[in-house]
């Protein structure tokens, strides 16, 4: 086992960027719902920057891009459902899993760790993509970005999950792919873990100051 698992008893995973790589699904649904509006497609490389903080972010981004100046609430508002229409229909058509994480997932869970998800993506889109790729009861705990009142970066999905499966949080390791994965598991008293592979808005994550980095998922067992 990875040596920052040592007195580790939970693992809290990110989705998006972390275990799977949806920008082909998240892009088509964003150029579908622009293409409602009469807005050119971004298409996938633009998406790839934008997403992480949950899908009405994302919007908000992919409109002022388009229009040239922040959205009004009630356009964004309008191309926001837009989009979850789009994407609740193909959600996990073009998404893949990262190399190792299957291996991880089940080496963990083998090995008596509690496992849980914490992402900032809708909670309606999570057990489509996790029955997809048959993970669905790998995970004590799913929380999407609106499962609480507050989302990554706050502590708040961490602090709730610990408390929920009664693990004291320095017991705890978040980790993701993002300086919001990072900054919520520092503030929560988690250790944390980066991958490096996976959505920043084009920082390293490294710059987070993880407590550790790996390549694959696979190394944490």
């Amino acid at each position: 086992m990875h040596p920052l698992l040592a007195e580790i008893r939970l693992v809290a995973f990110d989705l998006d960027g972390t275990l799977v790589d949806s920008v082909p699904d998240l892009a088509a649904a964003v150029d579908a719902a622009l293409g409602d509006e009469g807005q050119a497609a971004p298409g996938e490389a633009r998406v790839r920057d934008w997403v992480g903080n949950g899908s009405r972010v994302l919007m908000e981004r992919a409109l002022h891009d388009a229009l040239g100046q922040p959205p009004s609430a009630a356009r964004l508002e309008s191309v926001h459902a837009g989009f979850l229409a789009h994407y609740g229909r193909a959600p996990c058509e073009r998404t893949r899993l990262y190399p190792g994480v299957r291996t991880a997932l089940d080496g963990l869970r083998e090995a008596g760790l509690s496992l849980v998800l914490v992402t900032n993506k809708p909670a309606a889109f999570i057990a489509p993509i996790l029955e997809r790729f048959g993970l669905a009861t790998h995970f004590a705990l799913c929380l999407g970005g609106d499962s609480l009142p507050r989302r990554k970066p706050d502590p708040l999905p961490l602090t709730h999950a610990a408390s929920r499966l009664a693990v004291p949080p320095r017991h705890g390791l978040m980790v993701g792919d993002s300086r919001h994965d990072i900054a919520a598991g520092k503030a929560a008293g988690f250790r944390t873990l980066a991958v490096p592979y996976g959505y920043n808005h084009g920082e390293p994550v490294s710059l987070s100051r993880p407590d550790g980095t790996v390549e694959s998922l696979a190394e944490l067992v």
